[in-house]
């Protein structure tokens, strides 16, 4: 049975958000049609790329600290996300102490969390999603950095470093996943920043995700959306922040991610057009998403992927291969 699937790249809910925060309710953080446009789908994933806490110090060594109050937690049940991954390298920016407050916040919150726990068995294990008979596994990764991986008896994420390749422990984990017929889609935070395309080791992991089995991979990490192959959206970009604009890249401009799919792969992707402001992002203007379109639409066209612009939507379909 298909179902349809909502992914966000980078959403930072700190520092200028959080400032935000303080002076609106926690669904003013996205607008109307932003949020009309995620009730389409049966499930949300994002990746949160910041803890969520009140307590904890900044790490030493880290050029930027990402920490969102409790109440952000607000912002993302109103959005109706059902999981997100922590396997990225902002989630012990605070911390183990904010990491496991960050953990209990989201629980209570009933959002499953990917790729991050209080130890290596939990970062490591899939967390399973359901809609109507439809199983969904969804596993994060990230493959910096390595001092956040958490261990046999320490708190953190699940890394591995793709620049030798995918991990036996995540092949076999996909394999075993697939066999029972459950979408997996796995999520990995990976490479540098700020760049137009992946880069190779990037390019090589995301193959062999495929290969093991992978149903649908979801980048994120370089803050702005490269273009989609056959199971593999490279990355999702930005889905809100406070950062400063670069003028070529456009990481202001962003887009949210509805992918219809079954076991068998992806069927349908449609790519929805953002804006994004200081701590608040809405659906593009014409201008806007003319640009937004005419990106994605080369970006798509290196992997052999063509986008048709349906209204305001970019649509990619496939057939099963």
């Amino acid at each position: 049975m298909a179902i349809t699937i909502a992914l966000a790249g980078d959403t930072m809910l700190g520092r200028g958000v959080a400032e935000r925060l303080e002076a609106v309710e926690p669904n003013e953080l996205f607008s109307g049609g932003v949020r009309s446009a995620i009730d389409r789908a049966d499930l949300f994933v994002l990746n949160l790329e910041c803890c969520v806490s009140s307590h904890g110090r900044p790490v030493a060594g880290r050029r930027f600290h990402f920490r969102a109050p409790p109440v952000a937690v607000k912002t993302l049940t109103a959005l109706g996300v059902d999981c997100v991954t922590l396997a990225n390298n902002h989630a012990l920016d605070y911390g183990a102490p904010a990491f496991t407050d960050t953990l209990a916040h989201l629980a209570q919150a009933g959002i499953k969390v990917a790729g991050a726990g209080l130890d290596s068995a939990a970062a490591h294990a899939p967390v399973l999603l359901e809609h109507s008979d439809t199983r969904v596994a969804v596993l994060g990764i990230t493959d910096h950095p390595r001092e956040a991986a958490a261990g046999t008896d320490r708190p953190g994420v699940a890394y591995a470093d793709l620049r030798f390749g995918v991990p036996e422990w995540l092949v076999r984990a996909i394999r075993e996943l697939a066999a029972r017929d459950h979408i997996v889609l796995v999520t990995p935070h990976w490479g540098p920043n700020m760049t137009r395309e992946p880069v190779p080791h990037v390019r090589t992991a995301a193959q062999q995700l495929v290969d093991a089995g992978a149903t649908l991979i979801a980048g994120h990490s370089a803050h702005v959306f490269h273009g989609v192959a056959w199971r593999i959206l490279f990355d999702l970009g930005d889905f809100i922040d406070d950062y400063a604009r670069d003028p070529f890249l456009r990481n202001d401009f962003g887009l949210l991610f509805l992918v219809t799919l079954d076991q068998r792969g992806p069927l349908e992707l449609e790519a929805v057009p953002l804006s994004l402001g200081f701590g608040y992002t809405r659906l593009a203007h014409r201008d806007e998403a003319r640009w937004i379109y005419d990106r994605f639409t080369k970006a798509c066209a290196e992997f052999g992927t063509d986008v048709t612009q349906v209204e305001d939507r970019l649509v990619v379909r496939w057939r099963h291969r």
